[in-house]
């Protein structure tokens, strides 16, 4: 599943290609949301709560739609399409009016609402470290509700902490030299969570730096245990270590940890 600095970067995209500019031409293929017609509507703004994308329309509608582990986006410019063998897998077509075209691949989610309404979609969701609104404070308090709850769970947990997926869950743990297992209450979190944030807005605001955390960006030497089970630890020379995620378990997805530098609990 995309992290919340991909989704980030795709709104981004988006916004290049279609704010502030009319749909002269919108199709939503998802059987929900069909019949609802975007066409002639101005594109006001892509914003991202998280993992979520919320592209807002003149006359206060916005659309709602979430990567998950397959959705994309691709933009075409003006006079052309996507091939011929993806067509059948758009959910969403947004064409500006003499500009380019954004396709909504396999997206998942799909949802249109009252943009004074999006807090129905996306009001459970903790602080998020790229938007304007970001609450550092409240994230700490909300991690450190369960105490006992281990780290990357309490991290991967949307409503903690918006925008972390398994790659920077996996870093940040090894970074701040914790266990994935270790509790909540052992951890510092104000530190952690200052950390979150500043390895998530310099992934997304340097492209460079997109989703590296070792500062190298050779290949396979981006990350420091993330996907690299059995490997050498680049701090160490450890194997990294890596226990594999248990179907629909949110909190045993794949975890990759350094058993000598993040001492504590192992799975």
């Amino acid at each position: 599943m995309p992290e919340g600095d991909s989704v980030y970067l795709v709104a981004r995209r988006l916004d290049r290609a279609l704010k502030g500019r009319r749909l002269a031409h919108a199709d939503l293929r998802t059987p929900s949301v069909a019949t609802v017609d975007l066409t002639g509507r101005t594109v006001l703004a892509n914003d991202t709560h998280g993992k979520h994308l919320l592209t807002r329309l003149s006359d206060g509608l916005t659309l709602h739609t979430h990567l998950r582990m397959q959705g994309s986006w691709s933009v075409v410019g003006p006079g052309k399409r996507l091939p011929g063998r993806l067509m059948g897998d758009v959910r969403v077509v947004l064409g500006a009016e003499a500009g380019s075209t954004a396709y909504g691949v396999l997206l998942p989610v799909v949802d249109v609402v009252a943009t004074s309404r999006e807090r129905d979609l996306v009001g459970h969701l903790g602080p998020d470290p790229l938007r304007e609104d970001w609450d550092p404070a409240e994230a700490v308090r909300r991690l450190g509700r369960d105490p006992q709850r281990p780290l990357a769970a309490a991290l991967l947990d949307q409503r903690n902490l918006a925008g972390l997926g398994n790659l920077w869950v996996n870093e940040l743990c090894f970074l701040r030299g914790h266990s994935p297992w270790t509790p909540v209450g052992d951890v510092d979190l104000p530190a952690l969570v200052r950390l979150a944030a500043r390895a998530l807005r310099n992934s997304a605001h340097h492209p460079a730096s997109y989703q590296v955390t070792t500062g190298n960006t050779r290949r396979g030497e981006q990350h420091w245990v993330a996907g690299r089970a059995g490997r050498p630890c680049l701090r160490c020379g450890t194997p990294v270590r890596v226990v594999d995620e248990v179907p629909n378990d949110p909190e045993q997805r794949r975890t990759w940890w350094c058993p000598v530098c993040q001492p504590g609990p192992s799975k």
